[in-house]
């Protein structure tokens, strides 16, 4: 017969899967991602200079409505006759499900320095196929 040490040891691997499979379930990766969004202002601050003021619901997290001002970075530029866009800062706020993000990026003819360059042509037509609209 078997003492309790022996019957816990044996049920360790049983209960780590359970506890494994219950955060699974759980957790929002395996929720639908169904973004809903609310809208782009822009305001042109100084010549090259414009901040982006976008909302969203159902983010998966700051990444998507960061994504979401991206896109509308993009979009701008290509209007405004530029091809590329330059990212400065981006603040993030979630309140009660909704996300708004205060992004604000240059845009400009030719490949601006920086690190945080974006071909806008290019970030337009992923936007597109990703479904995620733009100014």
């Amino acid at each position: 017969m078997r003492g309790p040490r022996s019957i816990t040891a044996a049920l360790w691997p049983v209960i780590a899967l359970i506890a494994l499979a219950g955060c699974e379930a759980g957790s929002s990766s395996s929720l639908p991602f169904a973004p809903e969004y609310r809208g782009v202002e822009t305001d042109l601050l100084d010549g090259d200079l414009v901040n982006f003021h976008v909302s969203m619901t159902g983010a998966r997290g700051s990444a998507d409505v960061a994504r979401y001002a991206e896109c509308a970075a993009a979009q701008y530029a290509l209007i405004r006759g530029y091809g590329f866009a330059r990212h400065v800062r981006t603040n993030i706020e979630d309140e009660g499900g909704v996300w708004r993000a205060d992004a604000v990026y240059t845009i400009s003819p030719a490949l601006p320095r920086g690190l945080k360059t974006i071909d806008a042509e290019v970030v337009a037509a992923d936007c597109a196929e990703n479904g995620i609209p733009m100014v």
